[in-house]
């Protein structure tokens, strides 16, 4: 398995895969006529990090640079890959105090590049791609986590009515429809058979708390989906805004806290780590500063919120696994993802069974 850096910076880009490759002649012509400033000539590059849409860094002739994000070639499943439903988010986010990088321009039209796509701004800062942050010392671990926390608060606190997004989803039933959605999309993607995943896909429907609480929902929401400020622990962009939609922010909440359950084989292992001397919250701590920025209590049912995480990225490890098969995946490394599928599952399942009595 590849070796992925703690830490990089937006800057870094590599040539464009050839399966990525399109028509940069149409796209800088395009750019001509819908961004006022572009100054050909087009040099583009292309991101290694994401596994979903391929994502590209654009510069002009001065130098300017802006970020392009589009949907992967190939036959895609029906709600995957909503590039438009990124870029209104960061639209109507701009106005908030989360921090999004500006949206540019959405084409949707097929001849210009093959697929849709949108272009926002350049931000330069860095990205953790560690979830242990081994380069940092543990002061700095600490409010990095604190910001990344802070700022979900923050993002759940905003009135999706209010800035425009009253149909970005619908109000309550988030729960179920996650349940249904990425048990069908594992369906349609599954390559071996696992058991966890059978046994959460019947446990999951009959569990599912009485829940209607509606916000934005990032719906990937982790540290290396974070941009960074070059220097500070200030987050000045959150990024892969996918599968946003209005949701439970709880079930954001669990998706960030899932390092703390499950090892990546990539991004480091939490879950041995002594949180006090590190400088890393605990999940405890980590949790009860976001209820103390949203005014909780506490958060009854925590557990299921979890499983739920689990299963949902184990859904979402499977699909990228499949598109790796397929040859369309975002990034060479899909095919590393074979086995992700079935930790995460198990890691969830096993969850389970330590809750029954």
């Amino acid at each position: 398995m590849t070796t992925t850096p703690p830490m990089t910076m937006t800057t870094e880009a590599a040539p464009v895969l050839s399966q990525h490759r399109f028509d940069e002649s149409r796209l800088e012509q395009y750019l001509r006529t819908h961004l006022p400033e572009f100054t050909p000539p087009l040099s583009v590059a292309q991101t290694q990090g994401g596994m979903s849409n391929p994502t590209f860094i654009l510069s002009d002739g001065n130098g300017r640079r802006y970020v392009m994000r589009k949907k992967p070639p190939g036959k895609l499943l029906p709600s995957a890959h909503a590039v438009d439903r990124e870029f209104q988010a960061i639209s109507a986010l701009g106005s908030t105090a989360v921090p999004v990088a500006k949206a540019r321009v959405l084409c949707q039209d097929p001849t210009v590049i093959g697929t849709d796509f949108y272009i926002m701004d350049f931000v330069e800062g860095r990205v953790f791609r560690a979830h242990t942050l081994p380069d940092l010392s543990p002061t700095e671990r600490r409010h990095i986590y604190d910001a990344m926390i802070d700022t979900l608060a923050t993002l759940h606190a905003v009135d999706f009515r209010a800035v425009g997004l009253e149909s970005y989803g619908r109000v309550g039933g988030y729960l179920t429809r996650q349940v249904q959605r990425w048990s069908q999309q594992y369906e349609t993607t599954k390559t071996d058979h696992l058991p966890a995943m059978d046994h959460l896909i019947k446990w999951l429907p009959d569990h599912i708390p009485n829940d209607n609480e509606t916000t934005i929902a990032h719906g990937d929401y982790r540290l290396e989906n974070l941009i960074f400020h070059p220097t500070e622990p200030r987050i000045l962009a959150v990024i892969d805004w996918e599968l946003a939609t209005l949701g439970s922010p709880l079930s954001d909440l669990a998706y960030t806290c899932l390092p703390y359950y499950v090892a990546d084989p990539t991004r480091g292992d939490m879950t041995t780590l002594d949180y006090t001397s590190y400088g890393i919250p605990t999940e405890q701590a980590l949790v009860a500063r976001y209820c103390a920025q949203t005014g909780r209590p506490e958060i009854p049912d925590w557990k299921f919120y979890v499983v739920l995480s689990l299963f949902r990225l184990a859904a979402i490890t499977q699909g990228v696994y499949k598109r790796g098969v397929e040859g369309n995946a975002a990034s060479p490394e899909a095919l590393l993802r074979r086995d992700r599928c079935r930790t995460l599952a198990e890691t969830g399942w096993a969850l389970v069974a330590e809750s029954k009595p």
